[in-house]
């Protein structure tokens, strides 16, 4: 079975097709439409229809034209997962950093890669910080976050570590917000409809006697968020914590 990760296809062939270089021909049909024009059709497919949707038949439907002839353009699946992820990560703005410390320049990383997966929640599943596609896209996002920690005097090991610690938190987090987003729509429920609905069920688990710490702790952070887990809450918390982790390592320097 493919797996539904960046970096599980042919190195070769996923290489070249990143870096617009021509590939070895498969046999098929004429060349008629364009590599960006079938990861176009991918992209709106996933943001559409979620990852499973996500098809050589379905984007060759998009676009126009038989299965076969997606196939003289992208080897495959897992190639076009590299494309699309390539894609999106060379769409992303990266401004100048001027004269903004350290914490505001990663704290930026952190919200722009947030906004991109919020747009794309799909990237969670898929985006892989060990095996990323060496494309364009990759590489100038790399560059540019890499360049956020000039001037914090820290090792280029170092660099390369805290900037994995940080990409790690956020899609960490963004993968539970997806999460929690679906168990709504799967449910058809919002967070507070589903506690008020499961109430009694609730008052016997959270029993004060048997499980104290559960009961009183638990019903603070519920009466403060408005519900088990608050995404927006849960975020400036733990980039706050994050970003704190990294002050100590940088003010070690």
């Amino acid at each position: 079975m493919t797996s539904e990760r960046t970096g599980s296809g042919e190195p070769s062939r996923t290489l070249a097709l990143l870096w617009g270089q021509p590939v070895e021909p498969r046999k098929g049909p004429a060349r008629s439409i364009t590599a960006a024009k079938i990861v176009a059709a991918a992209l709106t497919l996933a943001d559409d229809e979620g990852l499973a949707a996500v098809t050589m038949r379905a984007v060759a439907e998009r676009v126009g034209v038989s299965t076969m002839s997606v196939y003289t353009y992208v080897p495959g699946k897992p190639e076009l997962l590299d494309l699309m992820v390539d894609a999106l990560y060379l769409s992303m703005e990266r401004p100048d950093w001027g004269a903004q410390s350290w914490r505001e320049r990663l704290e930026a990383v952190a919200e722009s890669n947030r906004m991109l997966l919020a747009a794309h929640p799909w990237l969670t599943e898929v985006a892989a910080l060990s095996r990323p596609p060496l494309g364009p896209g990759v590489m100038a996002k790399y560059e540019h976050e890499l360049s956020a920690f000039d001037g914090a005097g820290l090792s280029d090991v170092d660099v390369d570590a805290a900037l994995a610690y940080l990409l790690g938190f956020v899609q960490s987090h963004c993968r539970a917000a997806h999460d929690a987003d679906r168990a709504t729509t799967d449910t058809a429920l919002s967070d507070a409809e589903w506690w008020a609905a499961n109430q009694p069920l609730l008052a016997r688990a959270f029993d004060p006697a048997v499980y104290p710490r559960a009961a009183r702790i638990g019903a603070a952070a519920g009466e403060a968020q408005g519900s088990a887990w608050d995404a927006g809450r849960a975020w400036r918390f733990g980039l706050t914590r994050t970003l704190d982790g990294l002050a100590a390592l940088i003010d070690a320097g």
